[in-house]
């Protein structure tokens, strides 16, 4: 697979923005298919960053419904695979010029 198929997009939240501070680490939503020798060739290959770690997780499927003028709506938020990176020292990426 190429780079671009593996990594799907950056996660950005709270938590994220707080290991990014302090731990020098990043979030990837990625393919569920790809193994962690595959996502780190794959970041330091798009980004052009040398990477120490990488975590992977399995974030499972949520039931979702909500309240509207109709009734109650349902639904489900499909599951995906999350990827934690830990770059080496020094190293950075900037997700908002991309």
């Amino acid at each position: 697979m190429k780079a671009s198929e593996i990594i799907k997009k950056p996660l950005v939240t709270e938590k994220v923005n707080k290991q990014t501070e302090k731990f020098n680490r990043y979030c990837f939503a990625v393919d569920t298919r790809a193994n962690k020798l595959e996502i780190k060739k794959a970041i330091e290959e798009y980004y052009n960053v040398r990477v120490d770690d990488v975590n992977t997780c399995v974030v499972p499927a949520k039931n979702k419904s909500r309240m509207t003028k109709a009734g109650i709506l349902k639904g489900r938020k499909p599951s995906y695979k999350k990827a934690t990176i830990s770059l080496a020292e020094g190293e950075t990426i900037d997700l908002y010029a991309f």
